[in-house]
């Protein structure tokens, strides 16, 4: 089964967006990867983050890190119909959901992150689903043409699909945009470029290999 090994996001500035991540989701470079590019990009990139955790005490430890780290609020850390959860958007402009399933804390709070989701904002979900299935994604969950998840590797990022503007209202943000995504996925399906235009390359060789 393949799987998406690590997301690279593209910023015009990899120091501060590293000193950003690292303070406010204490993410490592396994599966979150930064490069330059001055890429021209304007308002809703097509994609969000999600850090997926525990429990509502989780979720607000870490939304208040990212808030004092720099980021902007885009909704509030909040309970809904499936958990709770809150969106930020990082001084680089990508959008992060902070989420969990659980609506009560269970156990002492931390900022530990259980899980990376990337949801891509796609036109048709059913046809970008079969072309992940093509290049041998593996489909976890499916709900017709509103929303698919990939099933992932341990230690992996979890790929899944959403309707565009359907992402685009989640994230509290315009669905409008244009110009480049800014994210770069890897895994070993790549390379290729989607039918949105996201691109996934091959992970780098090692010398030994």
């Amino acid at each position: 089964m393949n799987s998406i090994d690590s997301v690279t996001l593209e910023v015009a500035d990899p120091t501060a967006a590293a000193r950003f991540y690292s303070d406010a989701f204490g993410l490592d470079r396994d599966r979150l990867r930064l490069r330059a590019s001055d890429a021209p990009t304007s308002g809703f990139r097509g994609f969000t983050l999600s850090l997926v955790m525990s429990q509502p005490g989780d979720v607000d430890a870490l939304h208040r890190a990212a808030l004092d780290a720099g980021a902007t609020p885009l909704k509030p850390a909040e309970k809904s119909l499936w958990g709770y959860g809150g969106v930020v958007q990082a001084p680089d402009g990508t959008v992060w959901q902070l989420v969990t399933s659980s609506k009560k804390n269970t156990g002492p709070v931390t900022r530990t992150v259980d899980e990376i989701v990337l949801l891509l904002g796609v036109e048709d979900v059913k046809a970008t689903k079969q072309f992940y299935v093509e290049r041998c994604l593996t489909v976890g969950k499916s709900f017709g043409g509103r929303y698919v998840e990939f099933a992932g590797d341990p230690g992996s990022v979890k790929l899944s699909l959403y309707k565009r503007k359907a992402l685009a209202k989640v994230a509290g943000v315009p669905a409008e945009g244009s110009g480049s995504h800014r994210v770069v996925l890897e895994s070993p399906a790549g390379p290729f470029t989607d039918p949105d235009g996201f691109v996934c390359e091959a992970p780098e060789r090692k010398p030994d290999e």
